[in-house]
């Protein structure tokens, strides 16, 4: 069952905490799980810093989930996760042969462009190959963007930082390494936007809708009155798409009208 596992995300990087580069993972990651009926459990943000990755890492594996961490796997003095991941799990790099072939296959070809250099003993080729040193034990995940691969350790995909590339390889990895969790309905959600009514007072139908619906969560997301829009709840149901969501929406429209809430499908002022 899915629900056992959980799924977290770490992304890592100095230009995301800085504001210099602007996250693009955390949504999407979120998108490609919900396509497959999973769902995130908790995202961790953290910089180029080796002990603070080490620590994170330790954490991580411990917890014994699902992880996905994006960042850091580069070739330049800023990248720090491999080496990082090595010393939480306390076990030594080596360059792995599938990385080393697919790395010497990539520079090859862009050496025929003449873009790198033949010369896999040069400087340069040997920072490139050093992208393929990964703890003892990792398997390859493959990046069809550009064959650098990305690596996989005890139920965590170490990704690129480049969404082109870090996308299709969480795919991979769902898909691949995790298709026995994929879970056989999806998880949908229904709301309303409800005015004139504080959460207090709707709170005792979202408890019964939670008790008479075992598949069914309630949720309630209010806002503040902002820019001269009146303040509102964005009040729903979720869970598999069927007889029961229906019946616990229907039930939740109902009884917003009851207590005296009125409801719209989009928040007031909005176009």
């Amino acid at each position: 069952m899915s629900a056992q596992r959980k799924f977290g995300l770490i992304i890592v990087g100095d230009e995301i905490l800085s504001g210099r580069r602007q996250d693009a993972h955390f949504k999407k990651v979120i998108e490609l799980l919900g396509k497959r009926g999973l769902q995130l459990s908790w995202a961790r943000f953290v910089g180029d810093d080796f002990e603070a990755l080490v620590e994170e890492y330790k954490r991580s594996f411990a917890r014994g989930d699902i992880v996905f961490s994006s960042g850091g796997i580069g070739s330049t003095p800023d990248d720090k996760t491999r080496d990082a991941v090595a010393a939480a799990l306390g076990l030594p790099l080596e360059l792995h042969p599938e990385a080393a072939a697919l790395i010497t296959k990539r520079t090859m070809e862009m050496a025929e462009k003449g873009v790198f250099n033949v010369d896999m003993g040069s400087p340069e080729n040997q920072r490139r190959l050093a992208m393929g040193l990964f703890p003892v034990g990792a398997e390859i995940v493959p990046n069809s963007y550009n064959q650098i691969p990305g690596f996989f350790i005890q139920d965590h995909t170490f990704v690129p930082g480049f969404p082109e590339m870090a996308w299709p390889m969480i795919e991979w990895t769902l898909d691949n390494r995790y298709a026995h969790l994929h879970a056989s309905s999806i998880e949908v959600a229904k709301s309303v936007i409800v005015y004139s009514l504080p959460e207090s007072r709707i709170t005792p139908a979202l408890e019964f809708i939670e008790n008479e619906w075992k598949t069914i969560k309630t949720f309630s997301l209010p806002t503040v009155a902002r820019n001269g829009n009146k303040p509102y709840i964005d009040l729903g149901v979720k869970g598999p798409e069927g007889a029961e969501l229906q019946e616990a929406f229907d039930y939740l429209r109902g009884a917003v009208l009851r207590v005296g809430g009125h409801f719209m499908d989009k928040p007031e002022g909005d176009v």
